[in-house]
């Protein structure tokens, strides 16, 4: 039976005007390295005569990074963060989850970065920093 690890998982992340070259990921939380909640695909209303209608709808999809509070990888989000701060725009990322466990990999389309941590929080151990892109697109295809 093949292994559903997500240790071999590979993340990387572009952002025009922040990087020149895809940035991958590390150093993510110690039970979590990212989540997807589930995206809505149809949406559907009961009529009063009791016929349920349906429709397909788009939704962004999301995903959130999460990163050990000593990650190298905080520093990539800080920068990008800060930018975005001192220009009061926006910067599109694309990215790229390989599931290598999956034989999958998994392209993201036009991500913008909607939440973070702006420092981790701080408990007996400094916890982790958690943060959400909410991408237009996500494909998936065999290795």
């Amino acid at each position: 039976m093949a292994s559903i690890t997500s240790a071999n998982a590979i993340l990387t992340l572009s952002v025009t005007g922040i990087t020149s070259s895809p940035v991958q990921l590390q150093g993510f939380s110690a039970d979590n390295i990212y989540d997807a909640p589930e995206t809505e695909i149809v949406q559907t209303a009961m009529g009063v005569d009791g016929v349920l209608s349906g429709g397909f709808v788009y939704n962004a999809v999301t995903q959130v990074i999460e990163l050990q509070a000593d990650s190298p990888s905080n520093a990539f989000f800080e920068q990008w963060a800060q930018t975005m701060f001192q220009v009061r725009d926006v910067f599109v990322a694309q990215g790229q989850t390989n599931l290598v466990a999956l034989g999958r990999t998994y392209t993201m389309t036009k991500g913008f970065f909607t939440n973070a941590h702006q420092f981790a929080p701080a408990a007996k151990v400094l916890q982790r920093r958690r943060y959400t892109i909410q991408w237009e697109r996500v494909i998936g295809q065999p290795n």
